[in-house]
């Protein structure tokens, strides 16, 4: 088993008055040239924008998108004509393809939204672009792993990418086995709250630990915490 760990202090940083965002991989006017992907996994931004701010219309092709609020309500336009909120609880992807153009912003005057951006490979390129939302009640990832993206569960958000998310609000004092979907694929585990184990290694609050060469893993949690695990292949070969 091989791993790397990836310390909440240690991600790139900016502050743009509207935007506040730390960046777990070079993105922008952040490089390292150590944090550039984990296996198919390119980017993953933890976004804070103020009340009334946002991104405007911009491109994107041949990239997975994938949008998750951790608290308040995020708004998305995009030239394939839909337009839809983002809440907690919510996780939206895009698949970019060809060609999309889109726009994101926080949808109160007045309230910070806190969103997850994160970036995934495509397994195939120059697909028609797609949009798809879902809720997943908190409920239902209580104590377990809840997979909310997938290449191949209708109850999952869909992926073009041999990828899986799977989010968790898991106890204190739990052990959660967390098998790996495909050989050749690792995980990476961002801790969005509280304090878990795994192996040898403690994580807090936003630290994250890649994990390859290895068909599972278990995280133990040290106090009550909330987890995202994902699943991705580690050799993207047409890239």
């Amino acid at each position: 088993m091989k791993t790397i760990l990836h310390k909440a202090a240690d991600r790139g940083h900016v502050n743009f008055g509207w935007l506040d965002s730390h960046h777990s991989f070079s993105f922008g006017h952040y490089h390292d040239p150590e944090k550039v992907h984990f296996g198919a996994l390119r980017v993953l931004n933890d976004d804070i924008v103020n009340g009334g701010g946002g991104f405007g219309t911009h491109p994107h092709d041949n990239m997975e998108i994938v949008s998750i609020p951790l608290k308040g309500d995020l708004e998305h336009k995009d030239s394939t004509g839909t337009e839809a909120v983002i809440r907690q609880n919510d996780v939206q992807i895009m698949s970019a393809g060809t060609g999309i153009r889109h726009s994101e912003k926080n949808h109160s005057e007045g309230v910070p939204v806190n969103f997850l951006q994160i970036w995934i490979l495509p397994k195939e390129k120059d697909i028609k672009p797609r949009y798809d939302q879902k809720t997943f009640k908190p409920e239902d990832r209580q104590n377990k792993l809840l997979t909310v993206v997938a290449p191949d569960a209708s109850s999952a958000v869909w992926i073009n990418q041999d990828a899986w998310f799977s989010l968790g609000n898991l106890e204190a004092g739990k052990k959660e086995v967390y098998p790996i979907h495909k050989l050749g694929n690792g995980v990476y585990i961002f801790v969005l709250e509280g304090t878990v184990k795994i192996g040898d290694t403690e994580l807090n609050k936003r630290d994250a630990l890649g994990i390859w060469d290895t068909s599972e893993i278990e995280i133990e949690t040290l106090t009550n915490a909330e987890v995202l695990v994902i699943d991705v292949p580690m050799e993207v070969s047409s890239w």
